[in-house]
């Protein structure tokens, strides 16, 4: 008889942030040059940096806005310095 063992998964707590003129916005998705915002304010084309973070570990890095943010917009074109 084979018996079957239940795995026990463990799940990673990830964190995505977005840090633009003393907002820090979460992340829903990120793309090469797109991030998918959850809320998104109102901030013109700037810089900003992203934080992304998983369970203790974490890295941030500086991204443009070249066309800013509007509130209520989803999608924001990103692009690397």
């Amino acid at each position: 008889m084979l018996t079957s063992y239940a795995q026990k998964g463990c799940s990673s707590r990830v964190e995505m942030r977005l840090l633009v003129n003393g907002a820090s916005l979460p992340i829903a998705q990120m793309g090469p040059d797109f991030l998918l915002m959850d809320k998104a304010g109102n901030h013109p084309a700037c810089e900003a940096t992203i934080v992304f973070s998983v369970d203790d570990s974490g890295r941030n890095w500086v991204v443009r806005l070249p066309e800013g943010m509007t509130e209520g917009q989803e999608r924001v074109a990103i692009a690397r310095i």
